[in-house]
């Protein structure tokens, strides 16, 4: 059994990843309001979120939102677990065919092309790249020791 660590009423962290004890309610909550949840525990530790979601009325495939939903939770795990991120934005948007979600905090950062080419590091990146790719998208992670993370999911919605 993992390592779990209580973090608010809703998600827990199991070995590390944020994990939300409530079903997933894409219908009720939206995409956005699923991935939300996962930020309470950033906010708890003080970490400011801003949100720009100006993909309204763009209707996401469920199989596209569980995707994207476990990419930011793949993203906001890291910055939990590793960026001592005072500030995160977490975006939604709507782009030529396709939505993009963009998870970007200001915190300690870490070589990117280390951390996803390694032998010891980056499995959960890698993975969520794995995912992205196999349903027709793209990963773009962005980070340098000190600059802070910027992880870019885009997927096509056609």
């Amino acid at each position: 059994m993992g390592n779990r660590t209580a973090l608010d009423g809703e998600v827990t962290a199991v070995d590390g990843v944020l994990t939300d004890q409530h079903p997933l309610d894409f219908y009720t909550l939206g995409l956005a309001g699923c991935i939300d949840r996962l930020t309470g525990p950033l906010r708890h530790r003080g970490t400011s979120v801003r949100w720009d979601t100006p993909h309204w009325g763009i209707e996401i495939p469920k199989d596209c939102a569980s995707l994207l939903y476990q990419s930011a939770r793949e993203a906001l795990s890291n910055a939990y677990n590793h960026s001592g991120a005072s500030h995160l934005t977490v975006q939604l948007a709507a782009v030529d065919h396709g939505i993009r979600l963009v998870v970007a905090d200001d915190g300690t950062g870490f070589d990117s092309n280390a951390a996803t080419c390694g032998r010891h590091h980056g499995y959960g990146l890698r993975l969520m790249g794995v995912a992205v790719h196999e349903a027709g998208g793209t990963v773009d992670i962005r980070s340098a020791p000190g600059q802070g993370t910027s992880v870019t999911v885009t997927l096509p919605l056609d």
